[in-house]
């Protein structure tokens, strides 16, 4: 049937060829490259001069399509049709192919079955598959470090994946995609994004391919929550904490040193002090009672002159005479001591006997001060 229909449209042309009245008829434009999603719809336009008889559309060189002067269709692929428009002396023809699959992919071709090239473009059909983030809400504690998964399953070809967070970009190199193409042609490709949230975030994973006109994305909610105040550290961080608690505490001991030998010091300073004043203060009290002792004894006058040289001098060595003598009683009369108030200068004298002894002995006395 096919090489029938080829047949059929080679005589259709060649006939036409051979009446064709005006040969001049060129192709002012010709259909451009297209890139186009599965299920989507794919239009290419090729201008003519006036003059034209034949207009045929070809996919990798087979007629799909042809356009009879005035405008007569003839179509041999139903997912194929054609649009015309008349401008002054040019008419367009707008192929519409309905409902592309990857098997559409291929070289698209104008020719109005004159000499030279035709021209030519290409339609490329892509698949945009499924966009899917594990886990779309997570609440994780501050500071942690996780792992988001993206997965893109069924695509061609394999999409270039991205990630924002909270609509900015992140660095390819936080991030590693891996890819795969399944036993129906298609890529998957897995995307994993590793991320240390402050605060919360809303996480995006882009999927790019040329045929879509912004990038297929997937989102996720972060919800980060503070760490509990009882809660264990880290090792890193107790080494952190320990090493400062420890730098402050000796700090601490070094002063507190400082302060007992300061203190010490000070203190042999005032014990060293006390103790010579306790020595000042002895030799001081010890001087006093010695003047007490003194003037309590009284001191001796030496400038005094004793009255018993006096009396020694003035009375002449007597005879003994018997105690029955008369004349004795006299005698003691004559020796009698006045009494104090006949001591000159107003002093007192101790007391002595009242006479002296028949045998006069010598005898010191001293004057209280």
């Amino acid at each position: 049937m096919d090489s029938l229909q080829k047949c059929s449209w080679m005589t259709l042309g060649i006939l036409v060829f051979l009446t064709e009245p005006g040969l001049g008829s060129s192709i002012i434009e010709g259909p451009s490259n297209l890139t186009a999603l599965v299920g989507m719809e794919a239009h290419f336009n090729c201008t003519v001069s006036e003059g034209w008889q034949i207009l045929i559309w070809l996919f990798e060189g087979q007629p799909v399509l042809s356009v009879i002067y005035p405008g007569k269709v003839i179509i041999t692929d139903q997912s194929y049709n054609q649009q015309g428009y008349n401008k002054s002396t040019m008419f367009t023809s707008e192929l519409k192919i309905y409902n592309v699959q990857l098997n559409n992919s291929g070289r698209i071709e104008c020719s109005i079955q004159t000499m030279g090239d035709s021209p030519y473009a290409f339609l490329s059909v892509q698949v945009s598959g499924s966009l899917n983030i594990k886990d779309h809400n997570l609440t994780i504690r501050e500071n942690q470090t996780i792992e988001i998964i993206c997965e893109a399953v069924g695509w061609d070809p394999a999409p270039h994946i991205t990630w924002m967070v909270n609509n900015i970009s992140v660095d390819n190199s936080n991030y590693t995609t891996n890819w795969s193409q399944g036993s129906n042609g298609l890529y998957n490709e897995e995307s994993i994004l590793t991320l240390t949230p402050l605060a919360n975030s809303t996480v995006i994973c882009l999927a790019a391919i040329s045929a879509l006109s912004k990038p297929q994305s997937a989102v996720m909610t972060l919800v980060v929550y503070p760490p509990p105040i009882d809660s264990e550290d880290d090792g890193h961080t107790r080494t952190i904490i320990l090493a400062v608690v420890l730098s402050i505490v000796g700090f601490l001991l070094l002063i507190l040193v400082i302060l007992l030998i300061v203190c010490c010091c000070r203190r042999r300073e005032e014990s060293n002090y006390q103790k010579e004043m306790r020595k000042v203060s002895m030799k001081k009290n010890a001087t006093d009672q010695s003047l007490e002792t003194r003037s309590d004894n009284g001191n001796e006058n030496y400038g005094y002159s004793p009255e018993e040289q006096e009396h020694t001098k003035q009375i002449p060595r007597l005879p003994s005479f018997s105690p029955v003598d008369s004349s004795f009683n006299g005698l003691e009369q004559d020796l009698e001591v006045g009494s104090t108030s006949e001591v000159p200068y107003g002093r007192v004298l101790p007391s002595r006997a009242a006479a002296y002894p028949i045998n006069p002995r010598k005898i010191r006395n001293v004057t209280l001060v």
